[in-house]
């Protein structure tokens, strides 16, 4: 990506976010962020990974499904740059990637009667498409007939071949991201990298560990709700806690964000130092700190704000119900259990 815009990304996209017009929804303001050129990021392992943690956290401090999208945006036009896929996207397409693999599921690849050997047809169902039904183009996985893959292909979403099926969405918590079901019945694509490419890339990982900054993002805009509720030192409504206990949940939100903000620093610090180095294990610690801060925090200010926020505030509301239903992205127990067989020879950085 274009590192001349770096140093005035964040105020300028600071600033658009607070201005995002509140009767459009998440696809809209998508939209209105790649209009304004504020999805250009700097790219993963480039020097600059902390601005770009900073953007996505930005944006996830505003709204969690607006972040899905955007991530989801941002990463494709990374993994474009990465591959050095040799058609840039269009001016101001949007993009979706779609790499989950659901059981027994696969889009398959017909390369018959392509026109060249990077454009094929797709056939089969992709589940978890998050922005389908908004989004112009689609980065997902699909596998070739002899079994290579995962192999990323580029597809346009608005072709007669591409259906879209919403029936299935029945979300609550991140509704706004729409991660709907996709058919594709001989629809054209182009191939980008190589088969097992998206997975064996430095980029898989660095961008693994950006999702962890927008969850923290989400956290932070609870942990800002009370903590802003503790500074106006009011009486506590009816059956909210006593400030005393807002005070002790303050403090123990402080320890998880504080270390969760550390860590994040660290990784991209890590990154940027080690760019074509595997970032598993970085990844995984650093997601799983901000997965266990997220708990912590949307467990500490609730109780020390009781209901009220819930019910009469409407984004708080919103980001409480999207928060717990964004860091299932996370594969939990797996995840710790990936981490410590990688930490598992001792050589992790324990010590001071």
């Amino acid at each position: 990506m274009n590192a001349r815009h770096h140093p005035l990304l964040l105020p300028d996209l600071q600033r658009r976010l607070a201005g995002l017009d509140p009767q459009h929804d998440a696809a809209g303001w998508l939209q209105a962020l790649v209009a304004d050129g504020l999805d250009v990021l700097p790219a993963p392992g480039g020097g600059c990974t902390l601005q770009r943690w900073q953007a996505l956290s930005a944006v996830a401090t505003r709204d969690l499904s607006l972040a899905k999208l955007y991530e989801g945006h941002t990463d494709a036009l990374a993994i474009f740059d990465e591959l050095r896929h040799p058609s840039p996207p269009p001016p101001l397409s949007l993009w979706g990637v779609w790499a989950a693999e659901a059981p027994g599921e696969r889009v398959l690849i017909d390369a018959d009667g392509a026109d060249s050997s990077a454009q094929v047809r797709l056939s089969g169902l992709k589940r978890w498409c998050s922005g389908a039904q908004s989004v112009s183009h689609g980065l997902l996985t699909a596998w070739h007939a002899d079994g290579r893959g995962p192999q990323l292909v580029a597809v346009a979403v608005r072709q007669p071949e591409v259906g879209v099926h919403s029936d299935a969405w029945q979300a609550v918590g991140m509704g706004g991201s729409a991660s709907v079901d996709v058919a594709f019945d001989g629809a054209h694509a182009d191939l980008v990298g190589r088969p097992g490419e998206y997975l064996n890339r430095p980029g898989f990982w660095q961008g693994g560990a950006g999702i962890a900054a927008c969850w923290h993002g989400g956290a932070l805009f609870l942990a800002s709700v009370l903590r802003e509720a503790v500074a106006q030192a009011r009486e506590p409504a009816a059956g909210a806690a006593p400030p005393s206990f807002r005070h002790a949940a303050l403090g123990r939100i402080d320890t998880e964000m504080a270390a969760t903000a550390a860590l994040l620093r660290q990784a991209a610090r890590w990154i940027d130092e080690h760019p074509r180095d595997d970032a598993a294990e970085m990844a995984l610690r650093v997601r799983l700190r901000a997965e266990g801060a997220a708990k912590s925090v949307l467990d500490a200010a609730g109780s020390a704000l009781g209901a009220t926020p819930f019910c009469r505030d409407a984004r708080f509301a919103r980001m409480a119900a999207d928060l717990p239903v964004f860091i299932r992205q996370s594969h939990g127990e797996r995840d710790f259990a990936a981490l410590g067989a990688r930490v598992a020879d001792g050589t992790a950085a324990w010590a001071l």
